[in-house]
């Protein structure tokens, strides 16, 4: 057999359509990239409390929480007093 008597079966390469856009999950992909990739970097650059600080601030701020339900329930109960007050008089 002679090389001009066979056929070659290589194809040209194919051109990319220059506006054809990617696939869904090819962009979701990057935008999960994108995002992510800039929030995981922020993180690291964040100086986090010691667990001692934050058990201090969690007890001050349960103790406000706490101190205010018993100023709101006390006036709760004294406007409901008087409501009865003023209804049973009637």
């Amino acid at each position: 057999m002679s090389e001009k008597n066979v056929k070659t079966t290589e194809t040209k390469p194919q051109k990319k359509d220059k506006n054809a856009k990617p696939n869904f999950f090819v962009r979701i992909g990057r935008w999960f990239k994108n995002t992510f990739s800039g929030m995981f970097a922020e993180l690291k650059k964040v100086t986090w409390p010691k667990f001692s600080t934050v058990v201090k601030q969690t007890g001050v701020v349960l103790g406000v929480v706490l101190f205010f339900m018993v100023i709101v329930t006390l006036l709760n109960l004294g406007l409901s007093e008087l409501m009865n007050l003023l209804t049973s008089n009637l």
